[in-house]
């Protein structure tokens, strides 16, 4: 077996998300899914930290993805409009690349621990783009508010992708959830 084997970091991914499916997160170790993708346990570590990152590998790149789009942003851009444009690019170069995203979000529903992991990974996107705004110049209230709507709008858009299975784009469901939540927000 190749030290660095091609293709290796994908097959833990696809074995992972197999087996969670078939016997639940809780049971299954790093161990199984390493032998499901014809690996060693040691080389599953080279990967990833832990079973549950095989799942959310990659997503520390999308904090510092999201300030830096915010901070390219027209600095006469409004604060929810500069999030949502940020949000729109990077969520679509993210869905891209996204393979078993109805599998994966069946997994994490299922799993207290998985739930939790994704709301630290929430809490650091929000946090990114509090932080970009406050590079704006945002005062620190507003960036507060702004990035926590801003999270719950990707959020949603990212459920209702994954509900579309294929039939709709990240941005149009993030243009979906923004005109509900302009609208929303602008009730009498």
């Amino acid at each position: 077996m190749a030290r660095w084997d091609p293709g290796a970091e994908q097959r833990l991914k696809q074995a992972a998300l197999e087996l969670y499916l078939e016997h639940g997160y809780d049971n299954v170790t790093v161990t199984h899914i390493a032998e499901r993708a014809g690996l060693t346990r040691r080389s599953y570590f080279r990967y990833f930290p832990d079973k549950r990152e095989v799942l959310f590998g990659g997503s520390e790149r999308l904090p510092p993805a999201l300030a830096e789009a915010i901070l390219a942003a027209d600095p006469d851009t409004a604060p929810l409009t500069a999030a949502l444009d940020a949000l729109t690019r990077v969520g679509a170069q993210l869905t891209e690349h996204m393979d078993g995203a109805t599998q994966r979000r069946a997994v994490i529903d299922a799993s207290p621990e998985l739930q939790e992991r994704e709301r630290t990974k929430t809490a650091a996107i929000t946090e990114a783009i509090r932080d970009a705004l406050k590079q704006r110049q945002v005062n620190t209230d507003t960036a507060e508010l702004v990035a926590q709507l801003a999270t719950v709008a990707s959020t949603n858009a990212f459920r209702r992708w994954i509900e579309a299975e294929g039939r709709a784009s990240f941005d149009s469901c993030l243009n979906a959830v923004t005109n509900e939540l302009r609208a929303t927000l602008t009730e009498t």
